[in-house]
């Protein structure tokens, strides 16, 4: 017989009143914490399903409908069907975690830092004619331009410690950049044109933007090494990020959905992306869902993981200086290959300027330092770095 065969009506009643609420009690302080703590979709719907299937069972056991053997079967039968799917789970989590990503967040800046005993940062082979030694312009700006700047400090600033982090010349990455360059917590920062927003930002602060190219940049699209696909037009590139083509087939490549990933709001590539797209709408990127406090889930784009079939974009420089990644292959546009000669005559048709920009700082030497920027020492510093210079009159 049931789990209750010796009992009486009411009692097998009282005792489901009694533990159907107790197991979605306990069930919803679970979900809260596992929300706490970070846990994805799965784990939020396993526990949902858990309660259920524990409600489903002890209605099921109460009720007598099941004789005892069948009852604690259909239970293992359960658990071990729980506790397979949570370990491929768990299994298909750490195979995609083993696929390399390409983020900001895996280069070590401190390599570049100015003054430090074997500095990435290029050094130029005379005395810069441009020299401060005090009032120094706080520096920011973009992680991919942090290489440059830093080179720029080592020619011109006195000779001291320059943390990366919190010193006169940082990196705190092209969004929060501007939103210092706005605050006045910065002088003068290196980052890519701004986005709609930013530009919106710095009219609600009062800030006055000034831009000055000092350099050119590519902004290029990759895959993994294996895809087949070796170029892409820039149509064919809105209609990927419009989500209008869905298939590498569609483009000469495998039957296999593209996995097209973004940049969060605000960084320079993503706004590269949004000005390609000359006003088409984003489709939603891949997205990592991440629980936080009772607001529920948040959705945020996701890091450019690898896969076969993903395509991500970021610019030449710290695609092939900073990460290094071989198992990654940019791709033509318009059948033209990013490298320094297509930037350079301007046939690559993603190419742009990068600029110094301010804010209407008080700073009194920030103008004298872009215009040595701009000149030939200047533009020696960017061409050693690794980026395309201004073809300076």
């Amino acid at each position: 017989m049931g789990l209750a065969a010796k009992g009486t009506f009411w009692s097998r009643v009282l005792t489901g009143l009694f533990f159907v609420p107790l197991i979605w009690l306990v069930g919803f302080f679970v979900y809260i914490f596992a929300a706490l703590s970070g846990a994805g979709f799965f784990y939020i719907w396993l526990i949902l399903c858990v309660c259920a299937v524990l409600t489903v069972m002890l209605v099921l056991g109460l009720g007598e409908w099941l004789r005892r053997k069948v009852y604690w079967s259909i239970m293992g039968g359960l658990t071990l069907v729980f506790i397979v799917v949570i370990s491929g789970y768990e299994l298909n989590g750490m195979y995609q975690n083993s696929i390399p990503k390409v983020v900001e967040g895996e280069v070590d800046l401190k390599a570049y830092e100015p003054f430090v005993r074997g500095s990435k940062a290029a050094v130029l082979n005379e005395a810069a004619t441009f020299k401060l030694r005090d009032e120094l312009p706080v520096l920011d700006g973009a992680t991919a331009l942090y290489p440059l700047y830093s080179a720029f400090a080592m020619a011109v600033y006195p000779e001291k410690d320059y943390d990366v982090h919190r010193s006169e010349v940082r990196s705190t990455k092209t969004s929060q950049a501007y939103e210092s360059l706005f605050s006045g917590e910065a002088d003068l920062i290196f980052a890519a044109e701004p986005s709609e927003r930013q530009r919106g930002d710095a009219l609600a602060a009062g800030a006055e933007l000034a831009l000055t190219p000092i350099g050119r940049e590519a902004f290029v699209f990759f895959t993994h090494a294996d895809n087949p696909v070796t170029g892409l037009t820039l149509e064919q590139i809105q209609n990927i990020y419009a989500g209008n083509i869905k298939s590498w087939d569609e483009l000469g490549g495998k039957r296999a959905a593209i996995r097209a990933f973004q940049r969060p709001e605000g960084s320079g590539s993503q706004s590269a992306l949004q000005r390609l797209m000359r006003g088409r709408s984003l489709t939603n990127p891949p997205q990592e869902d991440v629980a936080a406090g009772m607001g529920g889930i948040i959705a945020r784009t996701a890091d450019y993981r690898n896969y076969p079939d993903a395509i991500g974009f970021t610019f030449l420089y710290y695609a092939t200086e900073m990460v290094r990644n071989g198992e990654i292959k940019l791709l033509a546009v318009d059948g033209v290959y990013p490298d320094r000669e297509s930037i350079a005559d301007d046939s690559y048709p993603l190419s742009s300027p990068f600029y110094a920009v301010t804010a209407g700082t008080s700073n009194p030497h920030v103008e004298s330092f872009i215009n040595w920027i701009r000149s030939e020492q200047g533009q020696k510093l960017v061409e050693k770095t690794g980026y395309t210079p201004l073809l300076v009159p």
